[in-house]
């Protein structure tokens, strides 16, 4: 089972770290560069892509990595995919009770008619703050998966 299940676990979870390692590096610069209409328009644009999708990885690789750390040969193995499971699931946790609802806000509104005040600025920090911190977490899964496919008899 630990054969079929750390390897799904290992590309669920290097899948999601880099769409998010992608955005870091890439999608927020670029966010950085636009005016409000622009950011809003394509914020929107690329939350539709990449929720759906990011957030299934990590439910795969917390799924996976929990069945490993049930049924894996040995302790290390065990204890480093319950630890990969476990930042999986906080990046998830992360990404709905921060990023999620700045998403939402941002898909609610019209690029043309902005709220009055809207610290846009503000707004772009703190989701790529909390965007880069959730990233953190999803790469140390990664690497707690690789050192437990290592760590394999």
């Amino acid at each position: 089972m630990t054969d079929l299940l750390l390897p799904l676990a290992f590309l669920a979870n290097g899948l999601a770290a880099g769409v998010l390692v992608g955005t870091v590096l890439g999608v927020v610069p670029f966010y950085m560069t636009l005016a409000a209409d622009s950011y809003v328009r394509a914020h929107a644009f690329a939350v539709g892509r990449y929720d759906p999708f990011q957030p299934a990885c990590l439910l795969v690789t917390f799924a996976a990595d929990v069945a490993v750390a049930v049924t894996a040969p040995t302790t290390a193995v065990r204890v480093l995919c319950a630890a990969a499971g476990l930042a999986a699931v906080s990046v998830v946790a992360i990404s709905l009770t921060r990023n999620v609802p700045m998403n939402r806000w941002i898909r609610a509104q019209d690029p043309d008619t902005l709220p009055a005040g809207w610290d846009m600025d503000a707004f772009r920090r703190r989701w790529a703050r909390w965007n880069s911190r959730r990233t953190a977490v999803a790469v140390l899964a990664l690497v707690l998966n690789a050192a437990a496919a290592v760590a394999l008899p």
